[in-house]
Formats: C-alpha cells, sequence, structure tokens
C-alpha cells in the first residue's frame, strides 16, 4: 500500500545505521503519523530469495518502532542466517507487512474448507507456535501442503495441524 512507503526508506536507515554505527534520525512526522499500535513483519530478500524475516504477530507498540525493531532483527538476528554484511546492503529488497488483528478460526481440521489464500495463518498447539504470511502461499498455493509445512515449521509433525488451533490475519504489504 502506498500509504506505508515511507516505512520502507525508514526500515532501510534502520539497517544502514546499524552497518555504519551511526545514530537512527526519526522525524516527528513519521512519529506522529505511524504511533497508533500495530504489528508488522519485516522480510529481507537477495535477488528474490529470502535473507532475513521477523515479525510481531499482535501489536505491541507504536507501528514506526515495530518497523525499526523488525528490520533490525530481520538483517541481524534473523537465527536462520547470519548478520547481514555491509556488502550486501546494496542489494537488498526490503518488504513490509502491517497484520490485521489476528482472528481465531477453530480447530484445524474443523475449519480447513474456511482457509483462503489471502489469510496469513497462525498455528498454535501447547507450545509449538509458527506462522506464515500470506505471501507464502505463492511458494506454497496448496492449502494441504501449505498446512503441513506450517505444522513443520512448528516442530510438529506434518499432520498435526489437524488438530492445531488457528488464527488468521490480513495483510498490507509494500515493498522495494
Amino acid at each position: 500500500m502506498e500509504q506505508y512507503k515511507e516505512l520502507l526508506k525508514l526500515a532501510r536507515e534502520a539497517i544502514n545505521a546499524k552497518l555504519d554505527g551511526g545514530k537512527l534520525s526519526i522525524s516527528e512526522e513519521i512519529k506522529k503519523k505511524y504511533s497508533e499500535e500495530q504489528a508488522c513483519f519485516v522480510t529481507i530478500t537477495i535477488n528474490s530469495e529470502l535473507r532475513g524475516c521477523i515479525g510481531s504477530l499482535e501489536a505491541h507498540q507504536e507501528l514506526y518502532r515495530d518497523v525499526i525493531d523488525n528490520a533490525f532483527n530481520a538483517a541481524f538476528n534473523d537465527p536462520r542466517f547470519k548478520p547481514l554484511d555491509k556488502s550486501e546492503l546494496s542489494k537488498i529488497k526490503i518488504e513490509i507487512s502491517v497484520l490485521s488483528e489476528p482472528k481465531k478460526l477453530g480447530i484445524g481440521e474443523d475449519v480447513f474448507n474456511k482457509i483462503d489464500n489471502k489469510m496469513g495463518l497462525i498455528l498454535r498447539k501447547d507450545f509449538y507456535t509458527s506462522t506464515f504470511l500470506p505471501q507464502v502461499w505463492e511458494q506454497i498455493p496448496d492449502k494441504k501442503e501449505f498446512l503441513e509445512q506450517l505444522s513443520r515449521k512448528a516442530g510438529m509433525g506434518r499432520e498435526d495441524w489437524k488438530r492445531a488451533n488457528l488464527w488468521y490475519y490480513r495483510v498490507e504489504s509494500v515493498k522495494e
């Protein structure tokens, strides 16, 4: 969405400040415009390949702060990747997904037919949790496979989604 374009610049500036050892300067206009508590994910890619993705599932701070924190964490603290280095900065593309408030769907097998490919899904069972943004449907368009992979991401067996609680959310996303 066009309304979030300037947050891409903020995310890039947050990453750059860390790499340069500088201080991040945030305008009062940005602070005011994005002061509402909202959750977001920041996804970093290089040549369309995932390079980092970290986010918040529920709003807990102002959106501009969530963007900064998640950009920093996607670049430097995603456990799947080594920290971003300065040589990669010019190669990265950033995407920001602002999440709606998650809504409970129910138990996986019971709500299978309610799921559509515009939903981000959260799977929870006991102390296991995982999520896929709606953009993941582009790589995994088959609903059953999507749920199986979500289950595996949580550290459970492929079929465990059938007995897990599912929530969904929508996103508004903007990318470079």
